[in-house]
């Protein structure tokens, strides 16, 4: 009897998760809202919001570093378009258009900027757990899964 309780605890604390996350997969506007990221040991906050056509977009809104060594904000110099290289560091948005894919019970068909870097890479997202949120870029197949820490 007492390992048929051990067993049987054990199995619901692996489902409960499994619930969790798929009911916050199950309603696209679960996205929206904040989250604390860091890439590398560099943390910023994004703000995740629904736009008027229905898609989502993720704007970077705090930074850890936002100055650079002569103490002057930096900006998105990397942007592959020049218009964008002036944006403040902190305002950068680094996800538009996403969409969400009801059979899938995820998020994409859009790409992810990285400012570091400058380049946009194919984005799909899911929560993993109630305040975490997996990413992953592709280019070719290859990729890298980043996760963003749900704050509100």
């Amino acid at each position: 009897m007492k390992n048929f309780i051990i067993t049987l605890i054990c199995a619901l604390s692996m489902a409960i998760p499994t619930y969790a996350q798929k009911g916050l997969n199950d309603k696209a506007d679960n996205i929206v809202g904040e989250y604390l990221t860091d890439r590398g040991g560099s943390k910023s906050k994004v703000r995740v919001t629904k736009a008027a056509d229905g898609t989502y977009t993720a704007q970077l809104f705090w930074v850890e570093n936002p100055n650079d060594a002569n103490g002057k904000k930096r900006k998105d110099v990397n942007n592959p378009d020049k218009n964008l290289r002036n944006v403040d560091i902190d305002k950068v948005v680094i996800v538009k258009g996403l969409k969400y894919i009801k059979e899938d019970k995820q998020w994409g068909e859009t790409k992810i900027y990285d400012p570091s870097k400058g380049i946009r890479v194919n984005v799909t997202a899911e929560f993993i757990s109630a305040n975490k949120l997996k990413l992953r870029g592709t280019v070719f197949g290859i990729g890298t899964t980043i996760y963003w820490q749900k704050l509100k």
